[in-house]
């Protein structure tokens, strides 16, 4: 079996992102861990995942920088695992995820989680991206600039 192609030196940010965090795992990790998980047994079984590949993607994360191993607040033996400034850089990814979901893979009605915000207790409002003129930015006005 021929090992998996790093994409440390591809140019496409898109690319090297999804070889950070794109697989299951490691997002649902990322999730779990802005919803306040902090041990490897809370995601454990948060997640129903195998303790190797929960092992092998908590060091993967530490390593890039997205989480980072800390002695537990409580003064116990254990370690907690907890989002560095560039791990909650990834918040609008999770959101965005969880936006698309909520429009695409619920039937009308049907319950789901609902990320609020905690200052109001309301929904968040669905995420957009706009313009420098603050108008709405579709796919048929943005081009990506090549490396050449």
């Amino acid at each position: 079996m021929q090992p998996t192609k790093t994409l440390k030196t591809e140019p496409c940010p898109v690319a090297r992102t999804v070889d950070l965090i794109g697989d299951r795992w490691s997002l649902l990790i990322v999730r779990d861990a802005f919803d306040g998980m902090r041990r490897f047994g809370d995601f454990q079984r948060s997640l129903g995942m195998a303790k190797n590949i929960l092992s092998d993607r908590l060091h993967k994360l530490v390593d890039a920088g997205i989480l980072a191993r800390r002695d537990a607040s409580d003064g116990t033996a254990y370690q907690e695992y907890i989002l560095t400034p560039q791990g909650e850089g990834l918040f609008a990814i999770v959101v965005a995820l969880r936006q698309w979901g909520e429009q695409h893979l619920f039937a009308p009605g049907e319950e789901h989680s609902v990320l609020v915000d905690k200052r109001s207790g309301k929904p968040v409002p669905r995420m957009a991206l706009l313009a420098e003129d603050g108008a709405m930015l579709m796919p048929d006005v943005t081009a990506v600039r090549k490396v050449t």
